[in-house]
């Protein structure tokens, strides 16, 4: 029976792969250029645009359009949900949904698609590649004490090659350019080694300093949750977790937000202070949310959705507000970059969940289906058990039974579970662009340079290899 339901698995995958392959396409994109090198070479991109975009995106996703002021720590799950489990998109909607007109939907419909058929290829790996290493140099030299054994490992995955896509430092330093009166300055690419408690008193080092924050915290966030989740791979590696043991993951995990702590007490700026301590607050509340949910909740898209918020678009969002604010931008500004974080986070998360179904261990740098082995139900699952009632009581069960992994994968393969994930995550793309869109004129050409970049980057996400 293993054996059996071994190979249903693989032929799910099979499956998956082809129905997403058809939904985004597949190719180089900027997303592998950054995966693949930490140098400031150009590299030329390949995207293919995704172009499926339905009135069940449109209506799923209307919660989603307006994100929750960003003084509260998280949002109430009315905001946060762009559906409700077990609930038809063809049937009428309650609180407030309402359905639209075939002429207001076709309208809608023509308009995003306009905005995404806009979207030129752009190297963002040229326009910020040199910085974003600078950024990557001054961690590690931030991260050093002397303690050699701690140091080692909370550098772990800022070594060269091994540092991730960087997705977040890559967002913040476009949006503090696509603000800025000017570009950078050349000292501005050239590693700060002034200590992590300095204050820095140029705007740009002040914004530099949020994207090291980000990406510390972010880091972090990955050495509790591989302890937590009992992960043996990270980014192509063994985990810290599996090579130095699970307290020494916690400490390293500490000490990272330690030092993102001062460092971030050091800009002297308390509503930035506010809001990136709001965001580590979120990371815990979501993580619990994630282990300790009632049955309602764990088939709940709410829920998800919530919880998205919390461990993924929270950081995102309110890094992007931040290097806003730190820029001295009005509080409309600052609303507007916290909206293209928040859709970017969420539509990255989106993905991420498709691809742990229809990507491949080399390309995520760690197992598939490890959502379904750790007993969690992503969008993907909770999408396809309104079409498939048996998924339930899998989720229910945690996935725990010998068979109930590749039993759940080969149920997801038959419905469109995969393919509503994905224009969800498309929608929210649509609306970080719409941001952009949204921000004042552009003072040089630098600046919208770096706001077509945005835009790329927010198609990008959904254009990850399948």
């Amino acid at each position: 029976m293993r054996g059996r339901g071994c190979c249903v698995g693989f032929r799910a995958i099979q499956k998956l792969r082809s129905k997403a392959g058809s939904l985004a396409g597949v190719g180089t994109t900027w997303w592998d250029a950054a995966a693949a090198s930490t140098s400031t070479s150009a590299r030329t991109t390949k995207d293919a645009s995704y172009s499926s975009d339905t009135s069940f995106a449109e209506d799923k996703s209307r919660k989603l359009q307006q994100p929750a002021a960003t003084h509260r720590s998280f949002l109430s799950l009315s905001e946060l949900s762009s559906a409700k489990a077990n609930l038809s998109f063809r049937k009428s909607r309650k609180n407030g949904f309402g359905l639209e007109t075939a002429a207001a939907s076709f309208a809608r419909r023509a308009s995003s698609s306009a905005l995404e058929d806009s979207v030129s290829e752009v190297d963002i790996e040229n326009l910020i590649g040199e910085e974003k290493n600078c950024i990557t140099e001054r961690i590690r030299h931030i991260v050093q004490t002397e303690l050699p054994s701690l140091a080692r490992v909370a550098e772990y995955f800022f070594q060269p090659g091994v540092e991730g896509k960087r997705v977040r430092s890559s967002a913040l330093l476009l949006v503090a350019s696509s603000l800025a009166p000017d570009g950078p300055e050349p000292a501005m690419y050239t590693t700060d080694l002034r200590p992590y408690n300095h204050f820095p008193r140029e705007v740009r080092r002040k914004q530099q300093r949020i994207a090291e924050i980000t990406e510390m915290i972010h880091v972090a966030s990955l050495l509790h949750d591989d302890v937590l989740d009992d992960a043996e791979t990270r980014r192509g590696l063994d985990t810290v977790n599996k090579m130095f043991g699970d307290k020494v993951a916690i400490l390293a995990g500490d000490f990272l937000l330690a030092r993102a702590s001062v460092a971030l007490a050091a800009l002297k700026n308390t509503e930035v202070v506010g809001l990136i301590a709001t965001c580590i607050e979120n990371l815990a509340t979501g993580e619990m949310m994630q282990s300790r949910c009632s049955q309602e909740e764990r088939l709940s898209l709410d829920y998800y959705y919530r919880k998205t918020f919390l461990k993924t678009a929270s950081l995102i969002a309110n890094s992007c507000k931040s290097v806003a604010l730190l820029g001295e931008h009005d509080d409309e500004v600052a609303q507007l970059a916290y909206d293209y974080g928040y859709h970017l986070g969420m539509s990255f998360q989106l993905i991420d969940d498709v691809l742990d179904f229809v990507g491949s261990s080399s390309s995520l740098g760690k197992p598939t289906l490890s959502d379904l082995k750790s007993g969690i139900a992503t969008a993907p699952v909770l999408f396809a058990s309104e079409e498939e009632p048996q998924l339930v009581d899998l989720t229910l069960r945690k996935f725990k039974y010998d068979g109930d992994v590749d039993m759940a994968s080969s149920l997801v393969a038959n419905t469109d579970g995969i393919k509503r994930t994905v224009e969800v995550a498309s929608h929210h793309s649509r609306l970080a662009m719409k941001a952009v869109e949204n921000f004042p004129p552009a003072q040089t050409k630098h600046a919208e340079s770096c706001r077509e970049a945005m835009r790329f980057l927010a198609r990008s996400i959904i254009n990850r290899q399948m």
